[in-house]
């Protein structure tokens, strides 16, 4: 769990400086709901708690519009299986991040991230290009239960 959320939106607000982009005033809000959150959302789901927070309405399609950019700027990931959005939880770290792996609980669906060592990602890409096989994304989703759903 993220603890310092202005320090890890100042960092996000850096990130996107360095890198030529924005994290206006709209993104920010959806990345804040993101870190205080902490359980994936889906954009209508974000919607709602945007007007909760802002006292203002906003559509679906600019969420995704917004976690487009979040998503290209290394903030938020997006869960394939589930369709919903999370905050990455290496934001403020100051390291490589290896190819992330999402343990997702399918009775409290909290959600792991976990960093895939690169030797392995680079190993399975050479064996699907062996095939002719055009990888998208090395993010891996993997369902099973969680310590606390196990007892």
């Amino acid at each position: 769990m993220i603890l310092n959320i202005d320090n890890v939106i100042q960092q996000a607000e850096d990130h996107c400086r360095n890198n030529g982009g924005r994290l206006t005033q709209k993104r920010r809000l959806i990345l804040e709901i993101l870190l205080e959150n902490g359980q994936p959302q889906s954009a209508y789901e974000i919607a709602d708690l945007y007007h909760e927070k802002a006292g203002d309405s906003i559509p679906a399609m600019s969420v995704y519009r917004m976690l487009d950019f979040l998503m290209q700027n290394g903030l938020a990931h997006k869960l394939t299986t589930t369709n919903k959005f999370l905050a990455c939880s290496h934001i403020n770290c100051d390291h490589t991040h290896q190819a992330p792996q999402f343990l997702i609980c399918d009775s409290c669906n909290a959600v792991n991230e976990i960093g895939l060592d690169k030797t392995l990602i680079s190993a399975l890409e050479k064996s699907i290009n062996a095939i002719q096989f055009q990888l998208n994304s090395p993010q891996l989703e993997l369902h099973g239960l969680c310590e606390g759903c196990q007892k």
